[in-house]
């Protein structure tokens, strides 16, 4: 089984997004920099960035996003996002009204069946984890083997937290990994076990 690594861009103060769900600054290093991270060209990152960023992202093989992301993107069309083969989405509803069921989406009612599914589709590959309140319920859960970060220089001052409503104590080992990029800072903590 692959590693499951919860992952998001962070301000220092600890928010994925402000009060309204927008992430502000939070993803402008991912155009400021002059390396094309993708094909689109669209996103540009130092070459710092793009050496520790792509590979990571090569490797993913399903993203587990919670209902709330899911609503907001608007299940991304049916189409995952960066690549992604698979998204599992952790909701006790069902799949909105028109969806299409052979979309790569799957829907679990609780975050252990969400991981349980995500790892049997990706294989040895990556399972990802995003960040708030389902990556937070699967840190409890002890189902995080890797916390990454992407920490930008901006406070938000409020907003929705990295590690969601978590309200115990969870403790990582020290950082693998401390890289500066342009206007961000890649950390990568394991979680002790």
């Amino acid at each position: 089984m692959g590693k499951v690594v919860m992952y998001s861009s962070v301000s220092v103060d600890g928010f994925i997004a402000d009060d309204d769900d927008r992430p502000g600054p939070l993803f402008d290093w991912l155009s400021g920099g002059d390396v094309a991270l993708d094909d689109s060209g669209a996103l540009r990152v130092s070459q710092a960035s793009y050496d520790y960023v792509r590979p990571y992202w090569d490797g993913i093989g399903v993203t587990i996003v919670g209902r709330h992301v899911f609503d907001l993107t608007d299940g991304w069309d049916g189409k995952p996002p960066s690549g992604v083969g698979h998204v599992v989405v952790v909701t006790h509803r069902p799949a909105p009204d028109g969806w299409d069921p052979a979309a790569p989406f799957h829907f679990a009612g609780g975050v252990e069946a969400a991981v349980a599914a995500a790892q049997e589709l990706a294989g040895d590959r990556i399972v990802e984890v995003a960040a708030g309140d389902a990556g937070g319920q699967v840190l409890a859960a002890g189902l995080i083997d890797e916390v990454r970060m992407d920490v930008v220089p901006v406070v938000l001052g409020s907003g929705k937290r990295y590690f969601g409503a978590v309200d115990a104590q969870h403790l990582l080992e020290d950082p693998d990994v401390v890289l500066p990029g342009r206007r961000v800072l890649h950390l990568r903590y394991p979680v002790r076990r």
